[in-house]
């Protein structure tokens, strides 16, 4: 019996969701005569939330909720056969809920994802997943912690991150890309630093707090929660492991193969337990900025750059 390929890419960032991905490279696996079985994954970031709840079932619910800027949005949080919630910062303080000539990093808030967890609390869940990548925002947490003060909210949180980056580092590491210029930069460190000292727990130098502009490190401070790589969590939630060993070969991606692939991001993880596990692992990228040297250290069998679904089928095709 020939044994199916296991399609396991991550979403390509603003352009085609993990499952749109996935759906593409596998048709043209099918099309050229492999089966092919797919497996959306991701690592804490935006699309989190869907592929936990395409793997292991569960139920969306919506909540009206502050977007970064503070406007009433309606957002999603979902709720797992086993009682615990997934809360995607992503949905209520999202880079994505701001166009662009309106960020304004000093000013963005992580309000609505405090809601959102208060929500899914509210809802029955005994425990919250918090999924911290994506966000507009570098308040410390600060806006979420209010929220959830106010909602009287004390639930068991497990914050998933797709960074290593520390709580006093969030500012000058993501600052730039939500909009601060060097000035504003300064001012963040400044707040972050301020907050850090009323904290319950000083979240400064504690791996992965700096995620969501420091929302990990508060929610780790002030309520408690465990800070967990993304990428090995979700990968262990859906069964990866025993999925990639019955494969003939994996298929990942994401949009960007780069730096930060090593340091923590899906695509890396999963080409480190393939290594692990002696089985194939392909990469079809949006785009790939590895040097060779880095692409030795992933061990990646091929690297494939596709940027419409077409491409990606055709990606898919090539494999078999």
């Amino acid at each position: 019996m020939t044994l199916a390929a296991l399609v396991a890419p991550d979403s390509f960032k603003g352009t085609f969701s993990a499952s749109d991905v996935a759906g593409a490279i596998a048709s043209g696996l099918r099309e050229a005569g492999r089966e092919a079985v797919e497996l959306p994954v991701a690592d804490g970031g935006e699309g989190t939330m869907e592929v936990l709840v395409r793997a292991l079932g569960g139920e969306i619910h919506l909540a009206t909720a502050s977007d970064p800027l503070g406007r009433p949005v309606e957002a999603a949080f979902a709720l797992l056969p086993d009682g615990a919630a997934v809360v995607e910062a992503a949905q209520a303080s999202g880079l994505g809920r701001v166009d662009e000539r309106e960020r304004d990093a000093w000013a963005a808030t992580t309000r609505g994802t405090g809601e959102l967890i208060a929500a899914a609390a509210e809802a029955g869940a005994e425990r919250v997943i918090v999924t911290v990548g994506g966000s507009a925002t570098t308040d410390g947490g600060a806006g979420a912690i209010e929220a959830l003060d106010e909602a009287g909210v004390r639930v068991e949180i497990d914050v998933l991150a797709d960074v290593r980056t520390p709580f006093e580092r969030a500012a000058s590491v993501f600052g730039p890309q939500k909009g601060a210029d060097p000035a504003t930069v300064e001012r963040l460190e400044r707040r972050l630093h301020s907050l850090a000292n009323r904290y319950r727990r000083d979240p400064r130098g504690e791996p992965m707090s700096g995620a969501a502009g420091g929302l990990s490190g508060a929610l780790w401070a002030e309520h408690g929660a465990r800070l967990v790589p993304g990428a090995a969590y979700v990968l262990d939630a859906i069964g990866f492991d025993d999925r990639m060993r019955a494969a003939a070969f994996v298929v990942t991606g994401e949009g960007s193969l780069d730096e930060q692939t090593l340091q923590g991001k899906i695509v890396g993880e999963v080409a480190t337990r393939c290594r692990q596990g002696g089985v194939a692992c392909h990469a079809v990228v949006g785009r790939n900025a590895l040097d060779p040297f880095q692409e030795r250290i992933l061990d990646l069998a091929s690297v494939t750059e596709a940027t419409t679904l077409e491409e990606l089928a055709q990606a898919g095709r090539e494999l078999v």
